[in-house]
């Protein structure tokens, strides 16, 4: 039966070293640094308490505090977003029943609806562990580097892949194909739980770090947008989202703080 919603806060990894796009956290959109579009999209949200940004980089934390975001120094040695989400999360001291979004940080067209559907998820008090996903194109199907999910009835994921799950033997599928959107909501006691357990075979074969819950027994239920906001993956991908983005410029002007 729902219960009413635990409290919940956002959580945004932003990490200075990229392979593929150092410093993406600071490229300059439209006059601010991606991670303040981000930032600003999640503060929408009307279901988390706060949103805060967790990195491992002095340039990034004096960035932060110039436009009034809060903001905690991390450690370098976290090998995975969730990890830093982990630490940040313990040095707010958050309750153990307190659910925690872990926000992806490349994506400044962020919609904060997402953000609400995930975190409303925990109404179920089954629900320990949540993510999203979005119908997914037939042709993205063979796509290694669009992951897909497969779901029970209830909405749990049964596995995630690189491959193209479910396959489909005589060209026809009853169920819904779709994508895995990297954004996860957990609460803080299997947050810790999660973080404190080995990478797991599969993930380690997959480079899936979802398929340590699943391979660990940990449910995680999954719920379906309309659609994936765009992600910034390389710097040639921010001229796609400038159209969508939010212009801070005017706001910060009368206020003076630019």
């Amino acid at each position: 039966m729902p219960t009413a919603l635990p409290e919940a806060h956002g959580i945004i990894p932003a990490r200075y070293a990229s392979t593929r796009f150092p410093g993406k956290p600071l490229a300059d959109l439209k006059g601010f640094p991606m991670f303040y579009h981000v930032w600003r999209r999640a503060s929408r949200c009307p279901d988390l308490s706060s949103v805060t940004l967790a990195t491992d980089d002095e340039r990034i934390r004096e960035a932060a505090g110039a436009l009034g975001v809060p903001v905690l120094m991390t450690s370098s040695r976290h090998e995975s977003g969730t990890d830093r989400v982990c630490e940040a999360a313990l040095a707010l001291r958050l309750p153990d029943d307190a659910v925690i979004v872990n926000i992806q940080g490349d994506e400044p067209a962020l919609d904060p609806e997402v953000i609400s559907k995930l975190v409303r998820a925990f109404a179920d008090p089954e629900v320990r562990a949540a993510t999203l996903a979005c119908p997914l194109d037939p042709a993205d199907l063979p796509r290694p580097d669009k992951v897909k999910v497969v779901t029970d009835a209830k909405g749990d994921a049964l596995y995630f892949s690189r491959a193209g799950i479910p396959y489909r033997r005589n060209g026809e599928c009853p169920v819904p194909l779709l994508g895995h959107m990297g954004i996860y909501a957990f609460t803080m006691h299997t947050l810790q739980s999660f973080v404190a357990l080995l990478p797991s075979p599969l993930e380690r074969t997959e480079k899936l770090e979802q398929l340590r819950l699943l391979e660990n027994g940990i449910k995680l239920r999954v719920l379906v947008a309309d659609k994936a906001s765009p992600c910034v993956d390389r710097k040639e991908d921010t001229a796609a989202v400038l159209p969508l983005l939010d212009d801070y410029r005017s706001e910060h002007f009368n206020a003076g703080s630019l």
